[in-house]
C-alpha cells in the first residue's frame, strides 16, 4: 500500500498518515471493481485525538464573532464553487453516480453553506425593555462545543453539508465520521476549509468503520450527535445518544410512495418515477421506490414505465448521456439481487429483470463493476419483502389500488415516513393528500420534495429519531442552545428580602 493511495485522518488541521500495518479496507470504483486506495480505520485513541483538537479549538472560535465565522463561510462557498466539479469527480470515482449527478449533490451542499453565511442573523435573540419595574429580559443562542456527524455512502458531499456548516457558524467545532466506501471528498472539503481560513481544530475527519461510531457515541467531550443512515442503525446511536445525555438526530430509512391518480399527465409521472426511482441507482433516501396506482391508471401507464425502464442508459458515469451508473458494491449489488428473486418468489410479476444487464458498453474497463439494470414488479403487495423493506437499488414497485383513500391508508399503514408525492390535476386531492398524510415531506407533482437549505429535512415515525430536523433554522436551533438574561441594577432593587415567586410589576 503506498502512501499515495492511502486515504487517512485529518486532524487539527493536518492531514495524518498511518502505516499499512494498521486497520484499513479498499475503496473501489464501482464501475470496474478496480481497487484504488486504502482508507484507514480508526481506533478510539484516534477519535480521542480528534475530538481533543476539537475541544482545544472550541473557546476561541465560540467567542469569535458571527460575522467573522461567517466571512469564512463565505470564503469556503467561493472556494466550493471553484472545486465543485472536482468534488463531483472524487464522488463519481468512488460512489458511482453520474457525474452530472454528482454537480447536482454538489449544488445542493453549496446551498446549505449560503444558507450558514447568514448565521449572524439567525442568531440574533429577543430583547424585553421593562420586563417589569427596573428590569430587562433578553435570550440568546450559543454554541454547544464539540459535535459530531456520521454521514452515509450515498451523498458524501451534500449529507455533510447538511452538518457543519450551520455547526461551525454558530460557533461549535466539529468532527466527520465519513463512510469509508467514498472517504476522499470529507478530505477535500477539509482542505477547501482549511484554505478559506477556518482556524485548526475547528473541522477534522476521522476515517472508520462501527469502532469509531461507538468511540464518538461515547466520548464524554461530544456534546451532539447528527447521523443520516439505516433505521436500526440510527435507533441504536438515538437511544444510546438520549441516555448519554446528549442531543441527536438521527435520519433512517425509507420506503418512499409516488400515487399517480387517474388525471395525472401519464409523461410527466412516467419521467418522474424512472427519474425518482433510477437516478443514483435508488440509492438515495428521498428514491421512490413504490408507485402506487389509482384505478385505471395502472393498466394506461404500465406499457409507458416497462418501455422507459428497458431504455433506461445505465453507463459509466463520466459519459455525459449517463442516466445510471454502477451499485456502489459487490456486496449492495448481491442484497439488492436477493431483493429481486425474493419478489420474484413472493408473486409479484417481474415486467424488467435488472439482473439481466450486460456491461458490455457501458465504458472502457467496466466489464468488471458493479453493474445492473433497473427493476420494475407489477402487483406488489403490502405483505411482500419488496413492499416493507427498503431496498436502497434500483428497484420500483407498483401497487395497484382503488382510491385516494386507499392511498393514503397503504402510505399511512407503512412504518416508514420520509418523503411521497402525489401526480394529480385535481387542487382538492392534492390538498387532502397534502393534509392527511403521515409523511415528513410531502410533493405535489415533485417526485423528490428535498426542502430547500432554509427549511430542514426529516421523515416521520421510523424515518427519524430526534426532534429537529437538519439544516435550515431547526438546524440552528439543534446546534445551539438558548440563554434566558434578566437585568436590573441597584437602583431600582427595593430593600428587604423578597419571599414570594417574582411577578411583573
Amino acid at each position: 500500500m503506498t502512501q499515495a493511495s492511502f486515504i487517512g485522518n485529518h486532524v487539527a488541521g493536518q492531514r495524518l498518515q498511518r502505516p499499512a500495518s494498521g486497520r484499513h479496507q479498499p475503496v473501489t470504483n464501482p464501475a470496474t471493481g478496480a481497487v484504488t486506495g486504502q482508507v484507514h480505520l480508526s481506533d478510539a485513541a484516534e477519535v480521542d485525538q480528534a475530538v481533543a483538537a476539537a475541544a482545544a479549538a472550541f473557546p476561541g472560535w465560540a467567542s469569535t464573532p458571527p460575522i467573522r465565522r461567517a466571512r469564512v463561510m463565505f470564503a469556503f462557498l467561493e472556494k466550493l464553487r471553484q472545486h465543485q466539479d472536482e468534488l463531483a469527480r472524487a464522488i463519481t470515482a468512488e460512489h458511482g453516480k453520474v457525474f452530472t449527478d454528482a454537480q447536482g449533490e454538489v449544488a445542493r451542499g453549496i446551498d446549505i453553506v449560503e444558507f450558514a453565511c447568514g448565521v449572524p442573523q439567525l442568531l440574533k435573540g429577543d430583547y424585553t425593555d421593562q420586563v417589569s419595574t427596573g428590569m430587562d429580559n433578553w435570550t440568546m443562542r450559543q454554541p454547544l462545543g464539540v459535535v459530531a456527524g456520521i454521514t452515509p455512502f450515498n451523498f458524501p458531499v451534500m449529507v455533510p453539508m447538511w452538518m457543519f456548516p450551520v455547526a461551525i457558524a454558530t460557533g461549535n467545532t466539529f468532527v466527520l465520521k465519513p463512510s469509508p466506501l467514498d472517504p476522499t471528498p470529507s478530505l477535500m472539503i477539509a482542505d477547501l476549509l482549511k484554505q478559506a481560513g477556518l482556524p485548526d481544530g475547528v473541522f477534522n475527519v476521522v476515517q472508520g468503520d462501527k469502532a469509531a461510531v461507538d468511540a464518538l457515541i461515547a466520548h464524554p467531550q461530544v456534546q451532539a450527535v447528527s447521523f443520516v443512515g439505516s433505521t436500526p442503525v440510527a435507533n441504536h446511536i438515538y437511544e444510546t445518544g438520549a441516555k448519554l445525555g446528549k442531543r441527536v438526530q438521527a435520519l433512517g430509512g425509507a420506503k418512499n410512495h409516488m400515487v399517480v391518480m387517474p388525471d395525472a399527465d401519464l409523461d410527466q409521472a412516467v419521467d418522474a418515477l424512472v427519474g425518482a426511482a433510477y437516478g443514483s441507482a435508488g440509492e438515495r433516501c428521498m428514491a421512490i421506490s413504490v408507485a402506487v396506482l389509482v384505478g385505471d391508471v395502472a393498466d394506461r401507464i404500465m406499457p409507458r414505465l416497462v418501455e422507459r425502464t428497458r431504455q433506461l442508459k445505465v453507463l459509466d458515469g463520466n459519459r455525459l448521456e449517463a442516466e445510471m451508473g454502477p451499485i456502489v458494491t459487490r456486496a449492495a449489488h448481491e442484497r439488492i439481487c436477493g431483493y429481486i428473486e425474493a419478489g420474484a418468489a413472493e408473486g409479484a410479476k417481474l415486467l424488467v429483470d435488472g439482473r439481466r444487464f450486460d456491461a458490455a458498453g457501458t465504458g472502457e474497463g467496466c466489464a468488471d463493476g458493479f453493474w445492473m439494470g433497473g427493476t420494475l414488479f407489477d402487483h406488489v403487495t403490502p405483505d411482500m419483502r419488496i413492499y416493507r423493506e427498503e431496498i436502497f437499488g434500483p428497484v420500483l414497485s407498483c401497487v395497484r389500488v382503488a382510491t385516494l383513500k386507499d392511498a393514503v391508508d397503504l402510505i399511512n399503514a407503512h412504518e416508514f415516513g420520509n418523503g411521497t408525492s402525489c401526480f394529480t390535476r385535481d387542487g382538492s386531492v392534492a390538498r387532502e393528500f397534502a393534509r392527511n398524510i403521515q409523511v415528513g415531506m410531502v410533493g405535489i407533482n415533485v417526485p423528490i420534495p428535498v426542502p430547500m437549505a432554509w427549511h430542514g429535512f426529516g421523515g416521520w415515525k421510523k424515518s427519524m429519531f430526534g426532534d429537529m430536523h437538519a439544516y435550515g433554522e431547526e438546524g440552528v436551533r439543534f446546534y445551539t442552545r438558548q440563554k434566558s438574561i434578566m437585568q436590573r441594577w441597584p437602583e431600582s432593587i427595593g430593600k428587604g428580602a423578597e419571599f414570594v415567586m417574582p411577578t411583573a410589576r
